[in-house]
């Protein structure tokens, strides 16, 4: 329900409070060439984060096949934007992946989504401490303490995982994943190109971003525009958005007006975003089509199932007399 709140409240607000004429003239915007390079930039995000998926399953001594891992994460990237809590199409995935008594092909999954934003939340959190500007109309002072809270929150889980006898199964799920975390991401032929094709996602998305705002209008120099659209793409990893939306609009809004920009430009720009991102995987919705393709057709009338009958010869067969009394 907050989720819902959040994620839909918050850009209505917005528009309410800024107006939504700048919003209409961006989405009045979107021409075919934009939609072609939102299209090549998916492209291009997808398939870096497909083959990153690739690397860590060989890691963790698994074979996937990048076009395969390519069609499914055009699938999860669709579900995930479609759905309210933005990770559900990656849990498809790693239930798809799953194999009975081997939790590789999911924790695969969990690995790779886990590095991508970890390379998202690093490059924004650098962005961020060279913008005192935008940290202080972001975050405010309030900075301190969120994170004095985050820490005492992951030590207060380590501590309970560390010394409660409840937490013996966690501990073990831990390890597990702890020595796939190694496989797939700490070995030198795994970590420099999980890395490198982490920063090429974030940089198709950074690029979709900047279409997003040459379409809303902004004229404001590359050099000032990334570290705005940046922290607009920081604001997404909040678990309060729905399919992207929310969070985002708002922080472009309060970013832009930070530097001196018009604030109803940085709400125009995340919305022309959240547009061109859901058209940027819309070839998930092939996939869809292609995955209920295959399965049977509910409609048909399933054929009669053989009878258990078996050939009983002569020879086999016992007949049972009943004695008749003598007399």
């Amino acid at each position: 329900m907050i989720r819902l709140v959040v994620g839909l409240g918050l850009p209505v607000l917005l528009v309410v409070r800024l107006g939504a004429g700048g919003v209409v003239e961006a989405l009045a915007g979107i021409s075919g060439p934009v939609v072609a390079a939102a299209l090549l930039l998916g492209a291009l995000t997808t398939v870096a984060g497909a083959a990153r998926w690739c690397v860590v399953a060989r890691g963790v001594g698994l074979t996937l096949p990048l076009g395969e891992a390519t069609a499914d994460a055009y699938r999860a990237t669709l579900l995930n934007s479609l759905l309210p809590a933005g990770v559900l199409g990656d849990v498809h995935r790693a239930v798809r992946h799953h194999r009975p008594g081997d939790g590789r092909g999911a924790r695969a999954v969990v690995i790779e989504r886990v590095a991508g934003q970890v390379v998202v939340v690093a490059v924004g959190a650098a962005v961020l401490f060279a913008q005192p500007a935008v940290v202080h109309a972001v975050v405010g002072p309030g900075l301190g303490f969120v994170a004095a809270g985050v820490v005492l929150l992951v030590a207060g889980v380590v501590g309970w995982l560390w010394t409660a006898r409840r937490a013996a199964r966690w501990r073990l799920g831990l390890a597990t994943a702890m020595r796939d975390v190694r496989e797939g991401l700490g070995r030198w032929r795994t970590a420099p190109a999980v890395v490198l094709l982490s920063l090429v996602a974030l940089a198709g998305l950074l690029a979709l971003f900047v279409v997003a705002a040459r379409t809303a209008g902004v004229t404001a120099p590359l050099g000032q525009l990334l570290p705005l659209v940046t922290v607009a793409l920081l604001a997404m990893s909040v678990p309060l958005t729905v399919g992207g939306w929310g969070p985002r609009e708002a922080v472009a809004a309060v970013a832009f007006a930070a530097v001196g920009l018009a604030p109803g430009q940085g709400l125009a720009t995340a919305v022309v975003y959240g547009v061109l991102a859901l058209i940027s995987c819309a070839p998930g919705a092939l996939v869809l089509l292609a995955d209920a393709a295959r399965r049977p057709n509910a409609r048909r009338m399933p054929a009669p199932a053989a009878l258990p009958w078996r050939r009983c010869s002569p020879s086999s067969a016992m007949v049972r007399v009943r004695p008749t009394p003598a007399g």
